[in-house]
């Protein structure tokens, strides 16, 4: 059988995933260092690419990593327009509109594609995205708001989702597009979706701040809330308490879970409250999912770096085992799904879809 060199890039907040399989083997995995407060002179996301990549090609200098012969690179979705779910090559198109957020969502994982192109240029191979953040199979009665003009978007943890949702209905003995399961990421962001038949026919929009507040996001608040008590917010103010100071965060000071968990442990009264009050909430939106699928449920699939604390699992059962049976998948399988789609790209098994294409049936006005 002949052995496939995939490599897979994943940038987040303050790192780069890094990633190398040969065919379905993870050669190494690691996560490349940047500099938070350096980080913070860039005025864009998109004014890190330079030095994100300069970092990488070091990182790939200093370990004798040599990407000549490459067969294909991925790199995580990002923000460009709502697509289907699938593998997609990375062309210019793509990377313009992952540049300027048409999907709206702003993001670090907008770098992805732009840096796999960049190392596509250099290597050569196939250059891939696979289920980007804004990959949309909503039903369009979940689209409505009531302001005329206003829809909801599917902005989510997509890739991790699918894939998760995928793995549990292998291990159950059935086709993901047989089944029908509410699937959770709880980690920074919290994604809650329901999928049914091979389709992710609704959810919170993780992106825009909808949904339950997590370690990094304030979550759903009513309209007049925010307008009497943040209308002196610039806009800034706003858009990073939906994605990097509101929920645990705003009342902790810190994101950093572990820490948040044994402030906890030694007592915190007002903490666990919180702590608790977040978990509340993700069950809430799970059962607005048991609705969206008419409580024909096959199971409740938890993923995520949050499902390592037994708290947040045994809350979850408590309230919502009644609906399904609950399946935990701790962490997160990204980098080995955008492997194995790309893998499967290689051997002939999956077509690759035309971003273009895709866009021009998804929205012909645009």
């Amino acid at each position: 059988m002949r052995k496939y060199r995939i490599f897979v890039i994943n940038p987040g907040s303050t790192s780069t995933k890094l990633s190398m399989h040969e065919n379905d083997r993870m050669v190494f995995s690691t996560d490349v260092f940047h500099d938070s407060s350096f980080l913070k002179t860039f005025e864009t996301i998109n004014d890190q690419l330079d030095y994100r990549m300069e970092v990488v090609e070091q990182f790939l200098a200093e370990n004798n990593i040599d990407l000549t012969g490459i067969d294909a690179i991925v790199g995580r979705g990002g923000g460009c327009y709502p697509v289907p779910s699938g593998i997609y090559e990375v062309d210019e198109e793509l990377v313009k509109d992952t540049r300027e957020a048409r999907g709206g969502l702003y993001h670090s994982s907008m770098l992805g594609v732009q840096m796999a192109q960049r190392l596509h240029k250099k290597y050569g191979g196939l250059c891939l995205m696979i289920d980007p953040p804004v990959v949309d199979e909503l039903d369009d009665v979940a689209r409505i708001t009531g302001v005329k003009g206003i829809y909801r978007k599917a902005i989510c943890h997509a890739l991790n989702l699918k894939a998760t949702a995928k793995k549990h209905a292998e291990v159950i003995g059935k086709k993901y597009e047989d089944c029908r399961f509410i699937v959770c990421h709880i980690d920074g962001g919290i994604s809650i979706t329901a999928h049914k038949n091979g389709r992710m026919i609704d959810g919170n929009d993780a992106g825009g701040g909808e949904g339950p507040f997590t370690p990094t996001r304030m979550g759903t608040m009513a309209v007049t809330d925010f307008n009497n008590k943040m209308r002196d917010l610039s806009y800034e103010e706003v858009r990073s308490l939906c994605s990097q100071t509101g929920g645990l965060s705003s009342h902790f000071g810190t994101s950093n879970s572990d820490e948040i968990h044994k402030r906890i442990e030694n007592g915190d009264k007002e903490g666990e409250m919180v702590w608790q009050a977040m978990i509340y909430q993700v069950c809430k939106y799970i059962g607005a999912m048991a609705v969206v699928l008419e409580g024909k449920v096959d199971a409740i699939v938890l993923t995520g770096g949050l499902c390592r604390f037994d708290d947040i699992i045994d809350g979850i059962k408590e309230k919502c085992g009644w609906i399904a049976p609950i399946a935990v998948y701790p962490g997160e399988i990204e980098h080995v799904s955008m492997a194995l789609g790309a893998l499967k790209v290689l051997r002939g098994e999956e077509t690759v879809k035309q971003y273009s294409k895709e866009v021009a049936r998804q929205h012909p006005k645009d």
